[in-house]
């Protein structure tokens, strides 16, 4: 039962209708702030359209294959050098055009910044990440503070925005400012909240495992679909990687289930010079895992979670990693191919992850297995209590 299989859908297969409709969402809001007062609804829509656009680099995914398309998506298009372009770029066009509504240029151009940075700065606090820095540096910005589709982000502004969008008159613009202001701010204190609750979930993971005396090299925690109460966190510790859960209402002293999922570094053993194989270890950014099958390997991305499935066997809990590939060295084509975990009993995952947020732990709880990896029956994972 998935936890996170839609995800690689929503961003690695070039964007999801949900993901689309929050940044459009923040584009308008923005909009609705900066040109609100001389555009009306112009203003919304300018805004959503400048608020998605970030994302029209899907545009080339048709001509790239699909190594290339994980340094694209999320690249250039997102970085500063590329707002500072296209604000000025811009804004000449755009104050010819609001010419009637004495809208400078470099206000024009202040809006597109403006929409455009909110965009990148709220991808940002998603795993995937960004490339802010480009051309200058190729790391993925990734705060890890909310999930890729949050609705208790997004609806605040909807609902404003679908409000104020009715309030047409003069005398109305006041009343359109408020609304946005309300939603903005709230969406913006539930961002700023998520800040806390990664604090909180983080020191929980620290306690355990400091308390454990466990050693690893790095750790990174993100939180699981759809809120902030629920967090994940995966230990680097060279050879194997662990993954735990725990809530934000958990005390520190309350122990976490780690799933001890080895690395399996010999199963890339004479692929390591691949450009597909060395551009999935820098889209991970080292957090992956590898088994060897009898055309080449599988791996497997931690960072972003699992789907769970409790039917198959008693007792157990099969995990498929919402982003995985296959590595084909003797493919001509594609040598690197996408999986995509099977979108089953959303319904009934959803509700152990709320048991779970609540601190019922044996609904999300059992004993682990590896599943989906290509030519492998599910793999038994080692837990520590």
């Amino acid at each position: 039962m998935p936890v996170f299989s839609g995800l690689r859908n929503a961003k690695l297969r070039h964007g999801s209708a949900v993901d689309s409709i929050t940044q459009a969402a923040l584009g308008a809001a923005v909009g609705e702030m900066m040109l609100g007062r001389r555009l009306g609804n112009r203003a919304l829509a300018w805004g959503a359209l400048f608020g998605t656009l970030p994302d029209l680099d899907v545009v080339l995914a048709p001509f790239l294959d699909h190594a290339a398309n994980l340094w694209w998506h999320r690249g250039p298009s997102h970085s500063l050098l590329v707002m500072v372009l296209a604000s000025w770029g811009l804004s000449q066009w755009l104050a010819k055009r609001w010419k009637r509504d004495k809208i400078t240029r470099a206000r024009a151009g202040c809006f597109v910044f403006a929409v455009w940075s909110t965009h990148v700065l709220i991808d940002c606090f998603t795993v995937y990440g960004t490339a802010v820095l480009w051309p200058f540096s190729d790391h993925r910005a990734g705060f890890n503070h909310l999930f890729i589709i949050d609705f208790f982000f997004t609806m605040p502004m909807l609902v404003a925005l679908v409000w104020l969008a009715f309030l047409r008159t003069k005398k109305q613009v006041p009343q359109r400012r408020r609304l946005n202001a309300w939603g903005l701010g709230i969406a913006a204190a539930y961002a700023l909240l998520s800040v806390g609750m990664k604090q909180v979930a983080s020191a929980g993971f620290d306690a355990d495992l400091a308390r454990r005396g466990v050693t690893y090299e790095r750790r990174m925690e993100a939180p699981t679909p759809f809120n902030i109460m629920l967090w994940r966190s995966v230990v680097d510790r060279g050879d194997e990687l662990w993954v735990g859960y725990r809530t934000v209402f958990e005390r520190h002293k309350t122990p976490v289930r780690w799933t001890i999922y080895p690395r399996g570094a010999e199963a890339l053993a004479g692929m390591e010079d691949l450009r597909e194989v060395r551009r999935l270890k820098w889209f991970s950014d080292g957090w992956w895992i590898a088994r060897r099958h009898a055309k080449g390997a599988w791996v497997g991305d931690l960072r972003f979670g699992e789907s769970r499935n409790w039917g198959d066997k008693k007792g157990m809990v099969d995990s498929r990693l919402s982003f995985s590939w296959n590595v084909l060295p003797q493919e001509k084509n594609e040598r690197l191919q996408p999986l995509r975990p099977t979108r089953t009993g959303v319904g009934e995952t959803l509700r152990r992850m709320v048991l779970r947020t609540v601190g019922q732990r044996v609904e999300w709880e059992a004993n682990p297995r590896l599943a989906g990896v290509t030519g492998s029956l599910p793999e038994f994972l080692a837990v520590e209590e």
